[in-house]
């Protein structure tokens, strides 16, 4: 019975180890991913005349984040909504926009509300 015993939580060990394996092997990549992505934007901050750029919706709780985060800093920026057809959203398609806010500060194109992000960008730009 001892034996059946050690036998079964052998295998649960094996069972349980292989799980954490397979959890941080699937959540690796997240980990070395950057929070912006570099390019050249120029030509969208120099035709909404802005160093800040935001792609979002009426909608978007990040987005709302963004917008008071911007206020609360005293940044000037351009808010696009991308929530209607038009050029804001032919725009943010052609950024390969996936998910709002869509930010774009200088040279880097944020996904997402990430204060980190967006306090870089803002110190690079300058």
């Amino acid at each position: 019975m001892i034996k059946h015993l050690k036998t079964i939580g052998m295998y649960a060990l094996i069972l349980v180890a292989g799980l954490g394996v397979g959890v941080a092997v699937a959540k690796a990549p997240a980990l070395f991913k950057k929070d912006y992505v570099q390019g050249d934007y120029s030509a969208y901050l120099k035709q909404h005349k802005s160093q800040v750029v935001m792609y979002g919706t009426e909608t978007c709780p990040y987005c709302a984040k963004a917008r008071e985060y911007f206020k609360e800093k005293g940044i000037a920026y351009v808010d696009l909504d991308v929530g209607k057809p038009g050029q804001a959203r032919d725009e943010f398609t052609r950024l390969g926009g996936g998910g709002v806010p869509l930010l774009l500060i200088g040279e880097r194109r944020i996904s997402g509300y990430i204060p980190k992000a967006i306090d870089e960008a803002l110190k690079v730009k300058n």
